[in-house]
């Protein structure tokens, strides 16, 4: 932990995460780690760039100028379009200035929520699941992930069976589903959607490259489904219970520092099974039961 307690900008971090820095994480594609280190972002956000001849950079993250001088430094002429995963604002700022300064596109999905997306950001072009972008290290094709965010795409390069995956997976730990721009039933059929894909590895919006990608999925599956039957095991008996009620339970094993993005993931499991007819609630404030 660093003096300003971030325990996520340490000399060891930033010795493996270095800002304004190109480092090869894979064959083709090269990581430039945003200056936004956190306890939602990790090290910090992940800007991947694909390809060396005919680049399409993921995520730019911040606007910082450091940061935007390290992608185009390490580009060149050779960016054809930046693309974003979604636009959070741990992902997109930097998007709209690197492109005019490129002179080139932006990519992504065009669906976006007032207070939780990127102010002023919106795409040049919008993506619908399945198209496909050429880069010389193979074809990038897109996919619809919504979940973690209403308009988050993850991005396939097929090739290397390889997934960007944003915010969507995180290396070591799980993803915050924040409503309404997050949707707990929307991410586990999403999910379940990228089961069905060539993936052998992930390289996640935040921390690592992640090996053994179909393992991961489900794991992160199992998790959730095993959350949410603790959440209708502690509703059993008839009594009423808030969210704050539940995490402290659920969660006790958890620093009390983390409860207040629990509350939100919880709140995101209790819309999944009210939808489903199987509690009963209405809002983050309501007290909670079990239908039976």
């Amino acid at each position: 932990m660093n003096a300003a307690g971030n325990p996520f900008d340490t000399p060891q971090i930033r010795a493996e995460f270095p800002f304004a820095a190109a480092v090869d994480v894979w064959p083709g594609v090269r990581r430039i780690t945003a200056p936004n280190p956190g306890l939602m972002t990790g090290p910090g956000t992940n800007t991947y760039l694909v390809g060396s001849r005919q680049v399409l950079v993921i995520d730019p993250a911040s606007d910082a100028p450091a940061h935007l001088a390290a992608i185009k430094r390490a580009v060149g002429d050779a960016i054809s379009a930046v693309l974003v995963t979604h636009a959070h604002p741990d992902h997109a700022p930097g998007a709209r200035e690197l492109a005019r300064d490129c002179g080139v596109p932006v990519y992504g999905s065009g669906i976006a929520l007032a207070g939780v997306s990127t102010p002023g950001f919106a795409p040049d072009r919008m993506l619908a699941d399945g198209d496909t972008l050429p880069t010389d290290a193979g074809p990038l094709r897109a996919l619809r992930t919504p979940g973690h965010a209403a308009d988050h795409i993850c991005y396939l390069l097929e090739t290397q069976r390889l997934l960007f995956a944003g915010d969507h997976l995180m290396d070591g730990t799980t993803v915050v589903i924040a409503p309404p721009d997050g949707d707990m039933a929307a991410y586990l059929a999403s999910l379940r959607r990228l089961q069905q894909e060539p993936i052998e590895r992930i390289a996640p919006g935040h921390g690592r490259l992640m090996e053994g990608a179909q393992a991961t999925l489900q794991h992160v599956i199992d998790h959730r489904l095993a959350r949410e039957a603790a959440i209708l095991k502690a509703l059993e008996g008839g009594r009423g219970r808030s969210i704050p009620d539940l995490v402290a339970e659920l969660y006790a094993a958890v620093p009390k520092a983390l409860h207040a993005l629990a509350e939100l993931s919880v709140y995101a499991h209790l819309i999944k099974l009210a939808a489903e007819g199987r509690v009963q609630g209405d809002g983050r404030a309501a007290v909670w039961r079990r239908v039976v």
